[in-house]
């Protein structure tokens, strides 16, 4: 870890944002500190262009002057009834905030706010390592104030509160998450009273709304290793919580000495496999889904054992019911995810198979511009300890990935469209829309998927006349 000394500190804050900021509270006669995150992020040594102003005083008037100081540029948004402003200039965000005490009424995590010290503002902050300033005014510029040895956090790797973490947590429940979240983002490990303090006040999530918990498991999700958070989710029973569907997952049942797979650990382990690949948050969530019709659809039979039939289909129609429940986004992205899960067997099954073209035309056509991101979740899904059938498995999906490149090139089955449409064959049999038309559209689609015919306009419009011919239909034009 990074640890500047005060002189160190005044060259990294010596830029033209924090200069324009010292002239501003100087002129003022205003204390001013650069506080949480931004802080925090120096000794890190990650970068940040997200700065959080602590002012003695009036934020908002400390805002007006600064943006009015910048000029050309600045963007000024004010929230009075926050007591906070917003300065925006080029790549930075500068939230200005007057220092405050806060106090909170057990039904509700918003408190009743009132003007207070640095030492008070400080007090509120939910941990240590975020709870450090660097002061801004001239005559101290530089100096850091750490009350409660956040420095000493930051270098032990700890995540802990300010104050005691049970008062902490029951004052303002989103705090749990955000505890959980920082741990998972930073690698950090969550000191041992504040985890107790996750565990006895847990219930007190219910009356944080789902958008917020749904922001902070996005956090967890785009971390670098997103099952530590899922996994301290559920060790302090948060998880049962929010997402019950998860912990579902969890165990393993065992007849006549046959166990299934443990789906909870699974899960993770393909979570973290792909978040290696990428950083979708949508195809992380595709990954941490993909399995989630698992535990309804399992059953026993004497003969195949464990069984999860269809349970990708079952899966589909749960993300989009969990999409709607949670408040999650109801779009083409709640789409996305859920075609990826209902195809994510797909792949597997032919890679555990012989490659057949059939078979890659018709994942090609179903996949369609999602291919690729299909295809790194089902390799991400390949969790197996067999070492042999798991480098199988993924030379084979170097087959798959190798047909569907050349069969696109030959055939140009991505979200193809039948050469002859719908339209089209009612004009030449003068009918109207009906079960006939409908099976000669499907009857043409699959002889191209299936490679009976090429995908053609002629070769199609040839092979609906000989199977009009079989169902009796004549083109209104045949005398």
């Amino acid at each position: 870890m990074y640890k500047p000394n005060r002189e160190e500190l005044c060259k990294i804050l010596d830029t033209p944002i924090f200069r324009k900021i010292t002239e501003t509270a100087d002129e003022l006669g205003m204390e001013c500190y650069v506080v949480g995150g931004y802080v925090r992020d120096i000794f890190l040594e990650r970068p940040s262009t997200d700065i959080d102003v602590v002012v003695v005083g009036k934020g908002i008037d400390m805002a007006r002057a600064f943006s009015k100081k910048l000029g050309r540029g600045a963007h000024l948004s004010v929230y009075a009834n926050y007591g906070t402003a917003q300065v925006k200039f080029h790549e930075h965000e500068i939230e200005f905030v007057g220092a405050r005490k806060e106090s909170y009424n057990r039904n509700s995590r918003n408190p009743i706010v009132e003007d207070g010290t640095l030492e008070d503002d400080q007090n509120r902050r939910d941990f240590t390592i975020n709870a450090m300033a660097i002061c801004l005014n001239s005559d101290r510029f530089g100096e850091l104030v750490d009350p409660f040895d956040g420095m000493l956090d930051l270098e032990d790797r700890i995540i802990s509160t300010p104050l005691e973490p049970g008062i902490t947590f029951s004052d303002d429940p989103l705090r749990m998450m955000r505890c959980v979240r920082f741990a998972t983002q930073l690698n950090f490990h969550i000191e041992e009273e504040t985890f107790e303090a996750l565990c006895e006040n847990k219930e007190r999530i219910r009356i944080i709304s789902r958008e917020r918990i749904n922001e902070e498991l996005n956090k967890i999700i785009l971390s670098p290793i997103p099952s530590k958070g899922f996994i301290e989710l559920d060790r302090c029973g948060l998880l049962e919580i929010i997402f019950p569907q998860l912990t579902a997952m969890q165990g393993v049942e065992t007849r006549n000495g046959y166990s299934h797979k443990e789906m909870f650990y699974h899960t993770l382990e393909v979570l973290d496999n792909i978040a290696r690949k990428t950083d979708s948050l949508w195809l992380r969530w595709a990954a941490l889904l993909h399995d989630i019709g698992k535990p309804k659809t399992k059953r026993w039979d004497p003969v195949m054992k464990w069984t999860f039939y269809n349970h990708n289909i079952v899966g589909e129609k749960m993300v989009n019911k969990l999409f709607r429940d949670y408040k999650m986004p109801q779009n083409e992205k709640m789409r996305y995810v859920a075609k990826l899960v209902s195809l994510h067997m797909r792949p597997i099954a032919i890679a555990d198979d012989e490659v057949t073209d059939s078979a890659v035309r018709r994942l090609l056509f179903d996949a369609g511009d999602d291919i690729d991101d299909l295809m790194i979740l089902c390799e991400a899904d390949i969790t197996s300890k067999n070492e042999v059938r798991k480098k199988q498995f993924l030379n084979n999906f170097q087959i798959v990935r190798q047909k569907l490149k050349d069969i696109e090139e030959k055939d140009r089955i991505r979200n193809f469209q039948p050469p002859v449409n719908g339209e089209e064959i009612m004009k030449i049999f003068d009918l109207q829309p009906c079960e006939a038309v409908g099976r000669l559209k499907s009857a043409v689609k699959d002889a191209i998927l299936d490679g009976v015919i090429p995908n053609e306009y002629n070769a199609a419009l040839e092979h609906i006349m000989k199977l009009a011919g079989e169902m009796g239909l004549t083109p209104k034009n045949n005398n």
